[in-house]
């Protein structure tokens, strides 16, 4: 399917090609919902997507990895690495960096602004150093660049039938809304990280802090505290889904499909933790194969009807400016004809 994606994106340089396959497979492997939604845009379109998301996972892969041999030095001289790279690449294209020269030439073909990459690197680079967040505003702060630019560099690909500018606030806020789902599902594993990315204002109103996270991660046991923490997370998660809602229906229809399923599963991940109890500081929460494959199958049957709504409109603008071959009356111009273009 990769050559497929690139030949409709008409990405033609061998190394640029497989600069992108990289991309999809980085999409593929660790991008599991977010690939599957990929999946049913446009064949086209679908590199650029892949290169925005293969980047910041490489970038995030720096900051995250649970290599025990890469020291927080190590990191910090991965990313400053990186970012050199990237800049490099914004500017001149290219570079040795698979990642990079496909998200260079994404963001050139498709006009990105630069300063959602730069500000999402401020982001990785903040994770080196920060731990926690005081209150929800300062979390927010931080998934500006973590999280709300990636909806912003998505929506030049994706299309919209408003002014940009328009679609840009929810564009933002569902990038917001997915990282808090990821956060929520994964509070044990960035614990391990050293890392708490629920508010410290919102897990004190309940009673909760570090400590007593560290302690229910490493005993497996249970406390109704953190229950109440996590359910008040899920709430604030599912009003910042309710920012985003109204941007769907502001996307190209092409791609509403895309996102519409993403947002779905995005939403299944809420609802598998508040099945399995809250219980994410001692397993991962996962939208059973089943729903997703149902999710999946009607995001299938909307890219079919908007692709017959896009072909049919297309038909009807082809036919109102269709020539129209009309013969002048009389032998003297019998052989003469007349084109009309009707406007449309």
């Amino acid at each position: 399917m990769t050559a497929c994606e690139l030949d409709a994106a008409a990405v033609t340089d061998p190394a640029l090609r497989e600069a992108y396959a990289t991309c999809r497979r980085l999409n593929a492997r660790h991008g599991k919902t977010y690939f599957l939604a990929t999946r049913l845009l446009p064949v086209e379109r679908r590199p650029a997507v892949h290169a925005l998301y293969g980047f910041a996972r490489w970038a995030d892969d720096i900051v995250d990895s649970l290599d025990a041999t890469m020291t927080p030095a190590d990191r910090a001289r991965s990313l400053a690495l990186l970012q050199a790279r990237l800049e490099t690449g914004l500017r001149d294209g290219g570079g040795p960096e698979p990642v990079v020269r496909a998200l260079a030439h994404t963001a050139q073909r498709y006009a990105i602004d630069h300063r959602h990459f730069s500000d999402f690197m401020t982001a990785m680079r903040s994770d080196l150093e920060v731990t926690d967040y005081p209150t929800y505003a300062d979390l927010r702060g931080y998934m500006h660049g973590s999280a709300a630019v990636i909806g912003l560099q998505m929506l030049p690909v994706l299309g919209t039938v408003v002014p940009r500018e328009e679609a840009e606030p929810h564009a933002a806020a569902l990038g917001v809304a997915f990282q808090l789902t990821n956060f929520l599902r994964d509070v044990g594993e960035d614990l391990d990280r050293g890392r708490v990315y629920l508010p410290q204002d919102l897990l004190a109103a309940h009673g909760v802090d570090r400590e007593i996270l560290r302690w229910s991660r490493d005993t497996g046991r249970r406390d109704p505290r953190i229950t109440a923490a996590l359910r008040a997370a899920e709430d604030l998660t599912r009003g910042v889904y309710r920012e985003a809602a109204p941007g769907l229906a502001m996307l190209d229809p092409v791609s509403r499909p895309c996102i519409r399923t993403a947002f779905v599963l995005y939403g299944g991940i809420l609802d598998a933790v508040a099945d399995d109890g809250y219980a994410v500081l001692h397993r991962r929460s996962v939208v059973p194969r089943r729903r997703r494959l149902a999710v999946a199958l009607d995001g299938l049957a909307r890219v079919s009807a908007a692709r017959a709504r896009a072909r049919a409109r297309a038909r009807t603008r082809s036919a109102a400016v269709a020539p129209v071959v009309t013969r002048p009356v009389g032998a003297a111009a019998a052989s003469r004809v007349v084109v009309r273009e009707e406007a449309a």
